[in-house]
């Protein structure tokens, strides 16, 4: 099973790479994994003249965004929690595609002051429209809990991130089940 780590803010100044990068230590233990950062992908709201789901794409960056998205079978959103929702780049990005996405197992990662837990619910909907299987568990760092201080490598995070690392675990595990039982 090969996982994107799909990181969904594209801030100027964000946590979001060196929380993948946790994720991706922890998860390319069992599983081939690749960070898909969106901030390094030029995707413009609905220039598109088809609807995704007919799956005809005339622009080049959305053919790369479906052959990237179509070479995982599974995937992992880590993304921040803004005004209890999720960023509109994330929902962007999965709105460029449909079939791509279907029926493949999806575990959320969010992070906010209290862990991203209403971000991650509208998410989840979304996530259910376009026939994705999202784990009954998914990850919610609180911040009060971490210390993330400025860095400008995204291979420092902190330390007392492991404080969730059973957790992610024990999702990573209910994604591998859903993949599977495709």
């Amino acid at each position: 099973m090969k996982i994107q780590i799909l990181i969904g803010s594209v801030r100027q100044i964000r946590i979001g790479p060196q929380i993948a990068r946790w994720v991706k230590d922890i998860t390319e233990k069992k599983f081939p994994t690749e960070i898909v950062d969106l901030k390094d992908w030029h995707l413009p709201m609905d220039d598109e003249p088809y609807l995704p789901a007919e799956g005809i794409y005339t622009q080049e960056h959305t053919i790369a965004w479906s052959n990237k998205i179509s070479e995982a079978d599974a995937y992992i959103f880590v993304f921040p929690q803004y005004n209890w929702g999720y960023p509109a780049a994330l929902k962007n990005a999965i709105d460029h595609l449909y079939k791509e996405w279907n029926n493949k197992p999806a575990l959320m990662v969010s992070y906010a002051n209290r862990g991203g837990g209403k971000a991650a619910e509208q998410l989840q909907q979304v996530l259910q429209g376009i026939h994705m299987r999202i784990t009954e568990t998914n990850l919610e760092i609180k911040l009060s809990d971490v210390n993330f201080s400025p860095s400008d490598s995204d291979t420092d995070y902190p330390e007392s991130l492991y404080h969730y690392e059973d957790e992610l675990v024990s999702a990573l595990k209910q994604l591998n089940l859903l993949h599977q039982s495709r």
